[in-house]
C-alpha cells in the first residue's frame, strides 16, 4: 500500500526545519515527502546572509546536514518552481506543467523583497537584498560602482548598507520615516544608532519620500525625492521591507488576510483543511512575524498536527538582539511604551555612544519592554523578566544605571526563573529542557546544545544557557570546572604558578608534566603567552613556534583575505618628520593601504606574508620597532600634547607617556590593554577609559585602573592621586604583574576588577599596603620583563635561520594568486576574485608514476617544515598545506590550504592539536577545526577540505597529484 503524499513548497529555514520536525517524529516514514525549492541553493542560514560578503561561502551557509535526504527518504527537488495548486484535483502544477498529486499540502514559500512604487526602480543596478543570488548580482555590480543607496532603513536595509561597506562602496541610507528602525527603536535609540553609524562613515538620510529613479551624471543613477532633493550613485539596493508570497493561496481561493499572508489558524492550517502554512508567507490572528523563531514555532505547531498531537500557535515574542555595523542593538516587548499608563527610564551616557531604556508597567512591578543600543548585555537578563513577568526590584532604573553594572543579572539571576521560561526561542528550548539535559549527563556547553539545540539557532542565548548549565551543575553537587581545555585540569592562573614556580621553560615540558595530548588552539597561545610573560624569550625559537596563533607567528595582524597590518611603534604618537616619510616609501613601495588609528599610530594594510621581512628591514633601518599590534600585550599608550603646547596642561603627558610605553613594550598579558595620559583634567587622552589610565593634578599624577572602552565600556576605579613619575611607574608595575598571575583566559581588566573579590579596595590593600607580602616579588618580576625586552622584528631579521619560515611556499617564490589589491579612490584596497587556478611557478621537479597511475611531486625537505607546526607547497596548480608532527614515529599530513568560508589560503598557519588523540588543525580566520587524516571537521561533517597522498623518502616530502577519495583514508593514523 503506497503511503500519502506530503508535498512542501518552499525549502528555506522554515521549510527545513519543518522537515527536521518531521523526521524527529517519524512522519518520513509514514508519508512519501516531495520537497519543491525555488532557488537553487538547498536552505541555507539567512540570519548569517551578509557574512557571504565577508567571504563565507554558500556551503558553509548551508543548513541541511549532509545525508539528511538520502537518509530519511525525502526527496528535493531544487530550482524547480510550482505555478499552481489545484484544490479540487488536490494536486501541484510545476513550471514544466507536470501535476504532482497531494494528501496534504505544506506552503512554505516564505516572503519578497518588497520595492517600493517608484518610477524607474526597474532601472539597471536597481536590486534587492534576499537570497545568495540577490548577494551574487550586488557584488557583480559594485565591482563597477563607487556609490551604493539602499532604501529602507529597518533591521533588513542596515544589514544590507553593512553589506555594501563591506564591498567598499561609499554607503548611504534612505529612510522615508523620520528615524531608523522605527518598528523597533524609540526616538533617543534610534538617535544614537544613527550617530554611531554615520561614524562609521555610513551617510543616514531620515524622512526622504524617494519619488523617481533617473540617470544622472556620468551614467549614474540619481534619486529624486520629494521637495527637489537629488542623490547620484552607482547601485540602489532596495530593502524596504518584505511581503508574504501568497499568490499561489490567492489563486487557488484560501483566504488571505486584508494585508496579504495566508490565514493560519492556532495549528497553522489555512482555510483548506489539508493545506498548511508556516513563516512568513502566513498570517496569524491578523499579524505577518518577520523573524525566523516564530516561523520555526509555526513548523513544529504544523509538524505536531500532522503527527495528532495537541500543539497550537500562541504568536511570538518579536524581541530583538543583533549587531548592526558593528553597533549593537536590541528591542524587547513594547520598546516604544503603547502600552496604556506604561513608565519609561531612561539613560544616556554621550561620551561612550550607549543609550538604555527600560518600560515598565503602571504600578512599577513588571518590565513591559526595553531598548538597548551601544550595549546590549542585559538583553537576556530583560527579556527573561518580560517574558516571565518577573517582579522588578523595587528601583527598576538600577536596571540599566552605571551604578547597577550587572544588577539586572543579580536582581534575577538564573535561580529565579521558571522551568518554563523560554530560553531559545528558535529551538523552542526552556529552562527545564536544559537543566534537564545537565540532569541526564550533559556537563559541558557542546552537550547540551547538542541535546537540545539552544544556542544554535542565532546564538544569542548562549550565555544564558551556560550560566543555566552551571547553575545546575552546581545544584546537583557537581564542581564547575574552570580547566582551560581537554588537555590541561587547571585554570590559567594555576597554570602560570605551575610554570613560575617549577621553572619551565617549554610547552614539551609543561604538557609532560601537567597535561596530556598535543594540546589545541586554546591551551597552546595560552601556554605561549604565560611562558613570554615569565621569562620573555623569542617567540620563533623551535619551541615556540608552534604555540603561535597565525599574529604572533609573522608578528603581524591577519586580515580577512590572509594578508597582514605592519603597525610600526609610535610612542604616544610623537613622530618625526624623517619617520612620516619612511611609513610614506614603504606604504607606496609596497602597495600598502594606509588608516591612522584611533590609538595615535599609523597602520598599513594588504603586506603579503612574504612580503614581511622586506617591509620590516625598511621600518628597522628606519629606527622603528613593532608595535605588538598582533601580541596580547601593551599596544599604545595614548596621551594629548600636554604642558609642552596646551595652555591648560599642567604636566609633560607626553613625556610621560613615552615613558610607560617604552617601560611595559612587548609585555605579554591575559589580554591586550592599553594606557592613556592625559596632561589635565579636560582629559583629551581619554584615560578613564584605558585599562590604565593617568591623569596630571598640580601635585603630579592621578591614577586609575581597570577601564574598557571596547564592547561594554567601563570607566578607571580612580586608584591613588597625587603621585611622582617614579611612585606611578612602581604602582602600575604592581597592578599589571598581579594581573597576569590572576587573571582568567582572555580576560580584560575591567572583567578581572570586576570579579576579583573585594574590588578596587581588596587591590589597593595587596598593591598598596602588600598585605599579601608580594610586592617585592612583583617588583623583581615586572623588572625582569623590562630588561629582557627585544624588538621581535629586530631578532627575527638578525635570525637566517628563522626567515625562510616567512615564504608564502616551501617550493615557490610565486605569491598567492587570490590576493589582489586594487587602487581606490587615491588608496590602496583589496579585491575579492573568484577563486581560480594560478599559474603554476612552483619548481618543476620529476613526477614518478606508482601503481594506478597516480603521480607524485617532491616539494621540499622535511627538515624545512617547523616543528608540529604547517607550511604551504605548490603542487600544479594547487596551493597544499603541509603539517609536520615529529611523533614517534614521524607523521606528515597534507590538506587542502583553502579555508572554508573564507575564501583565504591561510589553513597552512593554523594551530595543530589533538582532540581526545586524532590530529586537527585549527584554521586561522575562523577557527575552525579539520581533522589532518582526512579534512573533515569534528563539528560539522559537511564541512571539509580534501586531504592529499603525502610520504617522506630520505628526508624528502612527495605529495600525489590527486586528493585522497574517502575510501583511501585511514581510520587511523599512518606514520611516513
Amino acid at each position: 500500500m503506497s503511503k500519502p503524499v506530503l508535498i512542501v513548497i518552499g525549502h528555506g529555514m522554515v521549510g527545513h526545519h519543518f522537515l527536521e520536525r518531521l523526521v524527529e517524529q517519524d512522519l518520513h516514514k509514514r508519508y512519501r515527502i516531495v520537497v519543491f525549492g525555488e532557488e537553487r541553493y538547498p536552505a541555507y542560514d539567512r540570519v548569517h546572509l551578509s557574512e557571504y560578503f565577508a567571504g563565507r561561502s554558500a556551503e558553509s551557509l548551508s543548513l541541511v546536514e549532509p545525508g539528511f535526504f538520502v537518509d530519511n527518504g525525502i526527496e528535493l527537488r531544487s530550482a524547480q518552481e510550482i505555478n499552481r495548486i489545484h484544490r479540487g484535483r488536490r494536486c501541484v502544477v510545476d513550471a514544466q506543467g507536470r501535476e504532482i498529486p497531494y494528501d496534504k499540502l505544506v506552503i512554505a514559500t516564505g516572503s519578497y523583497a518588497f520595492v517600493p512604487p517608484i518610477t524607474g526602480s526597474e532601472r539597471e543596478g536597481c536590486l534587492v537584498y534576499r537570497t545568495l543570488d540577490d548577494l551574487d548580482a550586488i557584488a557583480v555590480r559594485a565591482r563597477r560602482s563607487q556609490i551604493g543607496v539602499v532604501i529602507g532603513g529597518g533591521l533588513l536595509g542596515l544589514e544590507a548598507a553593512n553589506a555594501l561597506r563591506q564591498l567598499g562602496l561609499e554607503t548611504h541610507v534612505v529612510e522615508f520615516a523620520p528615524r531608523l528602525m522605527a518598528v523597533q527603536l524609540d526616538d533617543g535609540g534610534a538617535g544614537m544608532l544613527r550617530r554611531k553609524i554615520e561614524a562609521l562613515g555610513v551617510l543616514v538620510h531620515t524622512g526622504k519620500d524617494t519619488r523617481e529613479i533617473t540617470v544622472g551624471n556620468h551614467g549614474r543613477l540619481r534619486l529624486c525625492f520629494a521637495g527637489g532633493d537629488t542623490l547620484d550613485t552607482d547601485l540602489v539596493l532596495f530593502s524596504a521591507g518584505i511581503r508574504p508570497r501568497d499568490q499561489l493561496a490567492r489563486e487557488c481561493g484560501l483566504q488571505i488576510g486584508p494585508r496579504g499572508g495566508i490565514v493560519i489558524n492556532d495549528q497553522t492550517c489555512t482555510s483548506d483543511p489539508d493545506i498548511f502554512a508556516i513563516g512568513e508567507c502566513a498570517v496569524w490572528q491578523g499579524r505577518n512575524f518577520g523573524l525566523v523563531a516564530p516561523g520555526y514555532q509555526m513548523a513544529r505547531t504544523a509538524a505536531a498536527a500532522l503527527a495528532q498531537q495537541d500543539a497550537v500557535f500562541r504568536g511570538a515574542d518579536m524581541s530583538t538582539k543583533l549587531k548592526l555595523l558593528g553597533v549593537e542593538v536590541a528591542s524587547v516587548g513594547d520598546s516604544l511604551a503603547v502600552t496604556p499608563g506604561s513608565q519609561s527610564y531612561q539613560w544616556t551616557d554621550g561620551p561612550n555612544e550607549i543609550y538604555k531604556k527600560i518600560v515598565v508597567s503602571a504600578d512599577g512591578k513588571h518590565l513591559l519592554g526595553a531598548v538597548l543600543v551601544g550595549d546590549s548585555s542585559d538583553y537576556n537578563t530583560l527579556l527573561q523578566m518580560a517574558l516571565n513577568d518577573m517582579a522588578l526590584p523595587p528601583h527598576p532604573e538600577s536596571l540599566i544605571l552605571p551604578a547597577g553594572d550587572g544588577q539586572a543579572a543579580k536582581a534575577l539571576g538564573v535561580a529565579a526563573l521558571p522551568d518554563q521560561a523560554q530560553v531559545c526561542s528558535c529551538h523552542n528550548v526552556s529552562k527545564g529542557d536544559i537543566c534537564a539535559a545537565v540532569k541526564d549527563g550533559c556537563i559541558d556547553l557542546n552537550a547540551v546544545k547538542a541535546r537540545t539545540k539552544a544556542g544554535t539557532g542565532c546564538g544569542g542565548c548562549v550565555p544564558l544557557v551556560k550560566q543555566i548549565m552551571e547553575y545546575q551543575l552546581t545544584q546537583l553537587g557537581v564542581e564547575v570546572k574552570k580547566d582551560v581545555c581537554e588537555h590541561f585540569a587547571y585554570s590559567r592562573q594555576e597554570l602560570y604558578h605551575l610554570v613560575r614556580v617549577n621553572n619551565i621553560r617549554t610547552f614539551d615540558e609543561l604538557i609532560s608534566r601537567y597535561g596530556r595530548g598535543i594540546g589545541c588552539e586554546i591551551c597552546k597561545p595560552l601556554a605561549g603567552s604565560i611562558l613570554a610573560s615569565c621569562w620573555n624569550d623569542y617567540l620563533l625559537q623551535p619551541d615556540h613556534l608552534p604555540l603561535q596563533d597565525t599574529n604572533d607567528r609573522f608578528f603581524a595582524n591577519i586580515q580577512k583575505d590572509g594578508t597582514y597590518s605592519v603597525v610600526p611603534r609610535i610612542p604616544a604618537g610623537e613622530i618625526t618628520p624623517q619617520g612620516l616619510i619612511a611609513i610614506g616609501q614603504v606604504a607606496q613601495r609596497y602597495h600598502l593601504y594606509l588608516k591612522i588609528t584611533g590609538a595615535e599610530r599609523v597602520a598599513m594594510f594588504g603586506a603579503r606574508q612574504e612580503q614581511l621581512p622586506a617591509i620590516w628591514r625598511e621600518l628597522v633601518d628606519a629606527g622603528f620597532e613593532t608595535g605588538h599590534a598582533y601580541g596580547k600585550s601593551l599596544r599604545t599608550v595614548k596621551s594629548c600634547v600636554g604642558s609642552t603646547w596646551c595652555r591648560f596642561g599642567v604636566q609633560d603627558s607626553t613625556a610621560l607617556a613615552i615613558r610607560l610605553e617604552n617601560r611595559y613594550k612587548g609585555l605579554r598579558s591575559p589580554h591586550k590593554f592599553k594606557m592613556g595620559v592625559s596632561g589635565c583634567t579636560r582629559e583629551c587622552a581619554e584615560a578613564q577609559g584605558k585599562d590604565i589610565g593617568v591623569i596630571a593634578t598640580d601635585k603630579g599624577w592621578n591614577l586609575y585602573v581597570c577601564g574598557n572602552g571596547g564592547m561594554k565600556p567601563r570607566h578607571g576605579d580612580l586608584f591613588a592621586s597625587d603621585l611622582d613619575a617614579d611612585q606611578l611607574i612602581r604602582t602600575i608595575d604592581r597592578i599589571l604583574m598581579f594581573y597576569i598571575r590572576t587573571a582568567g583566559r582572555l580576560q580584560r581588566t575591567s572583567t578581572w576588577l570586576d570579579n576579583l573579590e573585594g574590588g578596587v579596595d581588596y587591590l589597593k590593600e595587596v598593591i598598596l599596603q602588600d598585605s599579601l607580602q608580594l610586592v617585592d616579588e612583583l617588583d623583581r618580576e615586572m623588572q625582569q620583563v623590562a630588561d629582557s625586552y627585544q624588538c621581535e622584528w629586530r631578532t627575527t631579521l638578525e635570525s637566517q635561520d628563522r626567515l625562510p619560515l616567512f615564504r608564502a611556499f616551501l617550493n615557490s617564490d610565486s605569491s598567492d594568486e587570490a590576493v589582489v589589491m586594487v587602487p581606490e579612490r587615491g588608496q590602496i584596497r583589496p579585491a575579492r576574485i573568484e577563486e581560480k587556478p594560478a599559474e603554476d611557478t612552483a619548481p618543476v621537479i620529476p613526477a614518478t608514476s606508482v601503481a594506478g597511475g597516480d603521480q607524485w611531486q617532491q616539494v621540499g625537505e622535511l627538515a624545512d617544515i617547523p616543528a608540529n607546526a604547517g607550511i604551504a607547497v605548490r603542487v600544479a596548480q594547487r596551493q597544499i598545506a603541509l603539517f609536520y608532527l615529529p611523533r614517534n614515529p614521524q607523521q606528515v599530513y597534507a590538506l587542502d590550504n583553502l579555508e572554508p568560508g573564507s575564501g583565504a589560503n591561510v589553513l597552512s598557519r593554523g594551530i595543530i592539536g589533538d582532540i581526545a588523540g586524532e590530529p586537527v588543525v585549527i584554521s586561522p580566520l575562523y577557527k575552525k577545526r579539520f581533522r589532518l587524516r582526512d579534512g573533515v571537521s569534528p563539528d560539522d561533517s559537511g564541512l571539509r577540505v580534501n586531504a592529499w597522498p603525502v610520504k617522506v623518502e630520505q628526508g624528502r616530502i612527495w605529495v600525489g597529484s590527486q586528493p585522497l577519495a574517502a575510501a583511501d583514508i585511514p581510520d587511523e593514523e599512518i606514520a611516513c
